[in-house]
């Protein structure tokens, strides 16, 4: 029996809600996400209800359907950051991704720079504005991680808000804006070179780095458009790094999906230097899941379809976190 026709067997009975849309900025993608991920269950034959935690009356209509398991399809903020995750376990509801703790962590950028670099797992080198209405003197600092620098808000997804810096002239004029629009934010050192990404698929020591994806961009970086619309995005997968460097940098992933205590699945970003030095930006503990993500193309060049990756991430829901 293959992995796919075991997974359908186990679940095939379950009942399981899909979270998806909710309120943050991503709204759109995970809409996109959810619609996907029900379609799949459909497919295999799995009952599945849609749940929005936008909708008015969300919480009597998930407690109705008394779910085996909720789905999660959600990103960014309250569903990314450990929230919905602790109201599923305050009501005993199985749900997959990762747990409260880690879930909070990863949504916090700075926070999960902080554990990485405890665990000597590297990232670039930042540094967190303090106070929107202290910017000016904290200018110097921030300037001597040098230029170009990436100014980011702390806690958003799909690269919402996250600006590259490329003189002195512009960076208090971006850092206000930024500050205004998100609240918290940090800048850090911009590492020239390779934009990759690595899925991390499996629950505790079964936890195994996907293929490497490479992303060149049409824009100045991997942006929010970038992201989802059709053709702005070269590309490559397996990326274009030596067979030394891939085991690296999939080995880091898998650390760093550990560090930060996820389960289930994650998705680890990296830029990786001309002299093939690796750096870790982000960790993502629910990664997208529509047409143009990436998590399902890492996973379909390892030899996964989606609807067994979907499967994949339910059947963690049932499984003991660590």
């Amino acid at each position: 029996m293959s992995r796919f026709e075991e997974l359908r067997e186990r679940l095939s009975d379950k009942r399981v809600c899909v979270i998806l849309g909710g309120t943050s900025g991503e709204r759109q993608v995970s809409l996109r996400s959810g619609a996907n991920m029900l379609a799949a269950l459909g497919r295999v034959g799995i009952d599945a209800t849609p749940i929005d935690p936008r909708d008015e009356r969300w919480l009597p209509a998930l407690l109705e359907a008394r779910p085996d398991a909720a789905l999660l399809a959600l990103h960014g903020k309250p569903g990314e950051d450990g929230t919905i995750q602790g109201l599923l376990e305050t009501l005993d509801i199985p749900y997959t991704g990762s747990g409260v703790l880690a879930s909070a962590v990863a949504m916090d950028k700075v926070v999960t720079k902080q554990v990485l670099l405890s665990v000597d797992l590297p990232t670039p080198t930042y540094v967190v504005v303090s106070r929107l209405d202290a910017l000016r003197p904290q200018v110097d600092t921030i300037a001597a991680l040098g230029f170009p620098l990436v100014v980011k808000p702390t806690s958003e997804g799909s690269s919402l808000g996250v600006s590259i810096v490329h003189a002195r002239d512009e960076l208090f004029p971006i850092l206000s804006k930024t500050c205004h629009d998100f609240g918290s934010v940090f800048a850090e050192a911009f590492v020239p070179g390779m934009e990759i990404t690595i899925g991390v698929l499996g629950v505790g020591t079964h936890a195994r780095a996907l293929p490497v994806l490479e992303l060149v961009a049409q824009n100045e970086f991997y942006d929010y458009e970038a992201k989802y619309t059709h053709g702005m995005t070269q590309f490559f997968l397996p990326a274009r790094l030596t067979d030394e460097t891939t085991l690296r940098v999939q080995r880091l992933a898998v650390e760093a999906h550990h560090a930060i205590g996820c389960h289930g699945y994650s998705r680890v970003d990296m830029r990786v230097t001309p002299a093939d030095e690796p750096f870790i930006t982000e960790l993502n503990t629910l990664p997208g899941m529509t047409d143009l993500s990436d998590l399902p193309a890492q996973a379909r060049e390892a030899g996964i379809s989606y609807d067994e990756l979907v499967l994949e991430i339910l059947n963690s829901a049932f499984t003991p976190r660590m």
